[in-house]
């Protein structure tokens, strides 16, 4: 099993910055990619950025530019930053872990408020 911790949001204005971490804890092997996921009220979770253990990234169009996703291997923990805050980013975030292989683990969730 696989563990996942996830910490940093909050209420923040426009135009602000936040960083969420994500702390993995468990049966963590081989290659795996971690990554955010967000989820705002009536609507489906989507992809927001992943990095894989060799530290390729992608990310969605709506935050190209101000978001940037990083991973410690050595403390397997994975983080977002994210600048330029709007009111559409608002959503409750997702940190994920997809170990090739082996299965995808979800954390608890942490909520996101852009609000003035």
């Amino acid at each position: 099993q696989v563990q996942l911790v996830e910490s940093g949001g909050g209420l923040v204005q426009p135009g602000r910055s936040l960083r969420l971490s994500c702390a993995a804890s468990g049966r963590l092997f081989g290659i795996y990619t971690m990554g955010w996921y967000r989820q705002a009220p009536g609507k489906q979770r989507e992809l927001v950025a992943t990095i894989t253990s060799g530290g390729r990234t992608n990310y969605a169009d709506s935050v190209k530019g101000r978001f940037t996703i990083s991973r410690d291997n050595a403390k397997n923990t994975v983080y977002l930053q994210m600048n330029g805050l709007k009111p559409e980013d608002t959503a409750v975030y997702y940190c994920n872990v997809a170990i090739l292989g082996v299965g995808t683990y979800w954390g608890q969730g942490t909520q996101v408020t852009v609000s003035s």
